[in-house]
């Protein structure tokens, strides 16, 4: 049975946001929304989508919210299958998960860190995995990760980040050799900077003062980057793209 509010027959192009979230994930989802995709978007809550649904229908677009806990396999599985069925064909997919967190060493339990690759590296190669089976059918897709300054170096205290984001990047490397030559654009965007969010004001009232400066990245003028992305020619495909304000030291 088709989910409400969306008519299988339809058959619009779909993105799938996984890590949809008040910033980042959810100006990816709107700009998408714009173009003319079912925007699906997904976290752990859906309580904490209905915002972005509206907001979304408010500006004529459609979305979906799906309830996903992208580290459990079976759940990654039939979201997929649930959209490719009920919904349409996934034509890009968004990893934006985040799991910033910060632990000295001595202070990183094994429950912590395996937590944090879970979230940012794990739940990145199951949704890579499930995007690259619905794309490599039809020969065509995107597929894009988010990662962070944590991929390329790791900072005292951000352990268990770095090595997650480290291993994110690799899988990103990976699929993009071997997905490549089959039609299926793999791109790993790194956002070196604060961004414009209720965490940063809240927690770094300093660095967020920046931002009547330009000092700190806009959600909106970085998912300009990822319908970039998804709309590159393949004579010129990016992998790698490195985002940051003007002001930010490399």
């Amino acid at each position: 049975m088709s989910r409400p509010g969306i008519e299988k027959a339809s058959r619009q192009p779909v993105a799938l946001i996984v890590g949809a979230g008040d910033a980042l994930g959810g100006a990816i989802s709107r700009r998408f929304a714009r173009e003319g995709y079912v925007t699906c978007v997904a976290r752990r809550s859906t309580d904490k989508l209905t915002a972005l649904v509206e907001m979304i229908a408010a500006d004529g677009g459609r979305a979906v919210a799906f309830g996903l806990d992208a580290r459990k396999e079976e759940q990654v599985v039939e979201t997929f299958a649930r959209i490719e069925d009920e919904i349409g064909p996934i034509e890009v997919v968004i990893f934006n998960i985040g799991a910033n967190v910060q632990f000295p060493l001595i202070e990183t339990t094994a429950q912590k860190y395996f937590k944090v690759w879970e979230m940012a590296c794990f739940a990145g190669f199951l949704v890579g995995r499930e995007a690259a089976k619905v794309m490599l059918q039809r020969g065509r897709g995107t597929i894009l990760f988010t990662g962070a300054t944590a991929a390329l170096r790791g900072a005292s205290g951000f352990a268990a980040f770095a090595s997650a984001k480290h291993g994110l990047r690799a899988l990103a490397q990976s699929m993009a050799r071997e997905l490549g030559p089959q039609n299926i654009h793999v791109a790993h965007i790194i956002i070196d900077g604060a961004i414009d969010t209720a965490f940063i004001r809240e927690r770094f009232p300093e660095r967020y003062a920046l931002k009547s400066e330009d000092g700190i990245l806009d959600p909106g003028h970085i998912s300009e980057n990822y319908w970039f992305l998804h709309n590159q020619p393949r004579t010129g495909w990016t992998f790698e793209m490195d985002l940051r304000p003007y002001m930010e030291p490399w």
